[in-house]
C-alpha cells in the first residue's frame, strides 16, 4: 500500500468524511491518519465545522414550486419524472446545505461558533495526552517555548498563589489560525485559557455557560481571550480578571 503525504491526504479527506472514497483510497487515508498527528487534527477540524454547521446552518429544502417549474420543462414517462424526481431532491439539499455553509461561515459578529469551537477544543484536550506540549509550573519555561511558534506573544503568568496553578501550553487552531492555549489547574479542575490575535477593539468580559462549561470571553490589546472550564461561573470569573490585569 502507497503511503500518502499530508497534502494529498488533506485533498482526499472531505471525500473521506462523506465516504466518497473507494475502498482503497479510504484504507490509505485511514493508515496516514493513524501515524500523523498534523492531519488527525485536521480531521478533527473539519469534523467540528461539519458537526457546528448541523446544528447552527439554516436548513432550506428546495420549494416545491422550483422542483415544478424544472419539471415542467421535459416530458418524460412516469418512471422517468420518478427517477429524476428522487434524484433531484437530495441534489437541491446538497446545494443548500452548501449555501447554508457558506453564510454560516462567512456572516460577521457571530461569536457563538468561535465558542462553540473552543468548547470543542476544551473537551479534546482532556482526552488522552492532548493537555500540554509543554508542561512546566515556571512562566519563564512555558512563555519562550511559543516563541518562533506563533505570530504573537501570548502573556504567561502563574497565580499559583492566588490557587490557580499554572501547568503549561500547547498549540491549538481556532477560527483558522494557530492559537497559545494556556493551562492552570483548581483543585481537580482544569482551566484552558486561549488566546487568539484579533483586530478588535477592548471589550468587556462577557460569561456564558455552553454544553455545560463556563466561558468568559474579552479583547484586550489586539488579543481575543477565551477561558473555559468546567469550574464554577464566580471562580472563573475570578480568575479572569486576575489573568486580565496580568496581560
Amino acid at each position: 500500500m502507497t503511503d500518502l503525504d499530508c497534502t494529498t491526504c488533506q485533498v482526499l479527506m472531505h471525500g473521506y468524511l462523506d465516504r466518497e472514497l473507494d475502498s482503497a483510497d479510504t484504507a490509505k487515508v485511514t493508515q496516514h491518519l493513524s501515524a500523523c498527528a498534523q492531519c488527525t487534527r485536521a480531521l478533527a477540524e473539519a469534523q467540528l465545522l461539519m458537526g457546528s454547521v448541523k446544528r447552527h446552518a439554516a436548513y432550506y429544502p428546495a420549494p416545491p414550486s422550483l422542483s415544478e417549474q424544472i419539471f415542467s420543462q421535459v416530458s418524460p414517462t412516469t418512471n422517468t419524472l420518478t427517477r429524476l424526481r428522487s434524484w433531484l431532491a437530495p441534489a437541491f439539499s446538497a446545494a443548500a446545505l452548501a449555501l447554508a455553509v457558506v453564510l454560516y461561515v462567512a456572516t460577521p459578529g457571530s461569536e457563538q461558533p468561535l465558542m462553540d469551537e473552543a468548547v470543542s477544543s476544551h473537551v479534546r484536550s482532556l482526552m488522552g495526552d492532548h493537555l500540554n506540549d509543554v508542561v512546566s509550573s515556571d512562566r519563564h519555561t512555558v512563555k519562550p517555548w511559543f516563541t518562533g511558534k506563533l505570530d504573537f506573544s501570548p502573556p504567561v503568568f502563574d497565580y499559583a498563589a492566588q490557587g490557580f496553578a499554572l501547568l503549561g501550553g500547547r498549540l491549538d487552531y481556532l477560527q483558522h489560525q494557530t492559537t497559545a492555549a494556556l493551562t492552570y489547574g483548581r483543585a481537580k479542575h482544569i482551566i484552558n485559557v486561549f488566546i487568539l490575535p484579533t483586530n478588535q477593539a477592548d471589550t468587556a468580559h462577557q460569561s456564558q455557560l455552553l454544553r455545560g462549561y463556563n466561558i468568559v470571553s474579552w479583547e484586550r490589546d489586539h488579543m481575543r481571550f477565551i477561558v473555559i472550564s468546567d469550574l464554577e461561573k464566580g471562580e472563573l470569573e475570578s480568575f479572569s480578571q486576575l489573568l486580565d490585569k496580568g496581560a
